[in-house]
């Protein structure tokens, strides 16, 4: 029988109400249970003494002291919503709210009913404000790192290839295969882009997605671009199921498939990574698109979908030769890594909240938003709160700003209207003005323009901007955390970013038992000892 692409969701996830008692889920228990460990971390000069080693053990600490060991996951669930920072969020509500008819404000997105959350800090070693990569690689390996590095320390600086060895870091998705985990990845954004990549790239650049944007020294040192280590991973045969965008790192430039004209590759060096995937995984299956998705889902080997070029469509750009929406994909994935008989760890990634941001276009951020709650929503209902831990964060924050006096219930994407007025508020140029903003990027205008001759709900609308920029930037505050499931409980107070790791992997007995077999544990079991990748390095 042929698997629906499209199945009927049951009800959705029920939502405490603010200021209601609530009991936690099975497999939630009280923070009090569970005990303190205190693992001991040196002090260091900041930043000078924060090597990847003291990164890594003071992150296993601030787990341990909030009860991390105590958890007994079978299965792990990430999700990161790439640019989703608070504003974002409590924007997301109010406009999921006013689609469903109701005022907005009242709503909640499907992760804020997890009974845990917490803040995380973003910084990257060297950068105040971050970026993707160094803030997924944080999440991803349990250490901090600098700004644009995949899978690699602060020891080595941007873009030395010789230097990257000495300071490869071992990733969530790497430990799990060698722990004979099934693991997968699911993402709106190129495979080879910074929140997939940190799981399975090591380099000092995350740009180098593909031979084409590797740099001739880089190549003669025999660094190998993204797309390549993923294909040739050491690390077990590499993830059960991966759907994603991107094929064009993959393959070679001037490739024609028949259906698709020029698939627009990037290579240079002639390789079809998919070929060569394909000849490591015989029993695999591959789709370009979703007509062929029923077809690799019925292989017995690990599954792979790449189904654009580039990124995937924005949710407002779907029509009906679009891939599936990412609750669909996540809710596949799943099926597929439960089907495996063996725990599993999964990343999903809302990828495009931060391609929107970027553009100075919250319509799409939002409804990107959504769509990524929509993708929690069918975790949870595929899935145990007793074995299953569910992790929900950002990367890192954006510009947008929520701000004025709107009356309640005032549409979010709209013009700002107060309590009891009969039209919208003026500035003090006496031009109306929009819920929603940006701090900087490109809906800066040198003259405000009247906004009630335009449409500012339409989804290329660029809210308004302070400073001029081609790209709206990254936000350095802190971001939410929203956790459910054994060792959720550790989920609380304000984190280092790079703690988030340790969560994981103490609340999940397989994952910290692979790493104390190398004796990277201390007395109490938990590992605080910067594991070498070169030891894990086996195929299941």
């Amino acid at each position: 029988m042929r698997r629906s692409l499209h199945p009927t969701l049951p009800v959705a996830l029920a939502i405490a109400l603010a200021g209601c008692a609530s009991v936690p889920a099975a497999g939630d228990a009280p923070v009090a249970a569970h005990a303190s460990i205190q693992v001991d971390v040196p002090a260091v000069a900041h930043p000078g003494g924060e090597d990847a080693a003291w990164w890594f053990r003071s992150g296993a600490a601030a787990a341990a002291a909030r009860g991390a060991m105590d958890g007994r996951a079978r299965n792990v669930i990430v999700f990161l919503g790439d640019g989703m920072s608070l504003a974002t969020v409590a924007a997301a509500r109010v406009f999921e709210g006013q689609r469903r008819g109701a005022p907005g404000e009242e709503n909640a997105l499907a992760f804020e009913a997890f009974p845990y959350t917490a803040l995380a800090k973003t910084y990257n070693t060297d950068a105040q404000t971050p970026d993707s990569a160094g803030t997924m690689t944080a999440i991803a390996s349990g250490v901090k790192t600098r700004i644009g590095h995949l899978g690699a320390g602060p020891g080595v600086v941007s873009g030395d290839c010789a230097g990257t060895p000495a300071n490869t870091l071992l990733t969530l998705l790497e430990l799990a295969e060698s722990a004979g985990l099934a693991t997968g990845i699911v993402t709106t954004s190129r495979l080879t882009h910074a929140t997939p990549g940190a799981l399975y790239a090591h380099v000092p650049d995350r740009g180098w997605e593909s031979d084409a944007n590797l740099p001739a020294d880089a190549a003669a040192q025999g660094c190998r671009d993204i797309a390549a280590q993923f294909v040739a991973t050491p690390f077990g045969d590499g993830p059960e199921v991966t759907f994603a965008g991107g094929w064009g790192p993959f393959v070679p430039k001037g490739l024609v498939h028949p259906g698709h004209g020029d698939v627009g590759g990037w290579r240079l060096d002639g390789r079809n990574l998919l070929e060569e995937w394909g000849q490591r995984h015989p029993g695999g299956g591959f789709a370009w698109d979703p007509a062929q998705l029923d077809d690799a889902l019925a292989s017995p080997g690990p599954v792979l979908g790449l189904f654009a070029a580039s990124h995937l469509p924005y949710e407002l750009d779907r029509n009906a030769a679009s891939p599936p929406p990412l609750d669909v994909l996540t809710r596949l994935a799943i099926e597929r890594l439960q089907a495996s008989g063996q725990g599993y760890v999964l990343l999903v990634e809302g990828a495009r909240i931060d391609h929107a941001h970027h553009a100075g276009q919250a319509h799409r951020a939002l409804a990107e938003t959504v769509a990524f709650s929509d993708a929690v929503r069918a975790a949870v209902e595929a899935t145990s709160a007793e074995d299953t831990l569910v992790l929900v964060t950002a990367d890192h924050a954006h510009t947008l700003t929520f701000a004025g006096y709107p009356r309640r219930g005032n549409p979010i994407l709209g013009l700002v209207q107060g309590p009891g007025a009969e039209e919208p508020g003026r500035a003090a140029d006496g031009l109306p003005y929009t819920t929603l903003g940006y701090a900087n990027g490109p809906g800066h205008r040198a003259a405000r323009p009247d906004l009630s001759a335009m449409d500012t709900a339409a989804p290329d609308f660029r809210q308004e901007a302070t400073v001029p920029l081609g790209s709206e930037t990254h936000g350095g505050e802190d971001v939410g955390v929203w956790a459910r499931g054994p060792g959720a409980w550790a989920v609380r107070g304000t984190l280092e970013q790079h703690a988030l790791f340790h969560v994981l992997v103490q609340a999940t007995p397989s994952l910290r038992t692979r790493l104390c077999e190398a004796g990277g544990c201390d007395a109490n079991g938990v590992p605080v000892e910067l594991p070498d990748p070169a030891r894990f390095r086996a195929a299941r």
